[in-house]
């Protein structure tokens, strides 16, 4: 009769603490963006589920959000900077002519979410406080 209860004990303890890292691990899966991608952020980094974002038609074309721009600044189409992280064309520090990485990262979602007339826009509904 005690081995029961150790053994009922011993797993009620483990699905608490597997319940407890659900949420954490899921984080990490729904996030594409590394967590030290920006230095002292104001807000902390959205969650961005990229395979849930797939679903939608108007993400069949990878090359919408993983464009490539030619020397001239002109868009190639049909190509994909799939793989490559934005931060590599993208800079943390705005220069002249170029889009520093926080505008991509706004215009592109919160652009495409105005588009669509879904998702979220506002900071707090993308950038949650926990």
């Amino acid at each position: 009769m005690t081995t029961r209860r150790y053994a009922f004990a011993a797993a009620a303890a483990l699905l608490v603490v597997c319940l407890a890292l659900l949420p954490a691990l899921s984080q990490d899966q729904d996030s594409v963006f590394p967590p030290d991608l920006f230095p002292n952020p104001q807000r902390p980094l959205s969650q961005f589920d990229h395979d849930a974002h797939m679903e939608y038609e108007s993400s069949k074309d990878c090359s919408v959000c993983h464009h490539v721009y030619d020397d001239d600044g002109i868009l190639v189409e049909d190509d994909s900077s799939d793989g490559t992280p934005c931060a590599d064309c993208h800079r943390l520090e705005r220069k002249y002519g170029e889009i520093d990485l926080l505008r991509a990262y706004h215009g592109r979602c919160k652009g495409c979410h105005e588009e669509q007339k879904a998702g979220p826009i506002a900071c707090g509904e993308c950038h949650v406080r926990r």
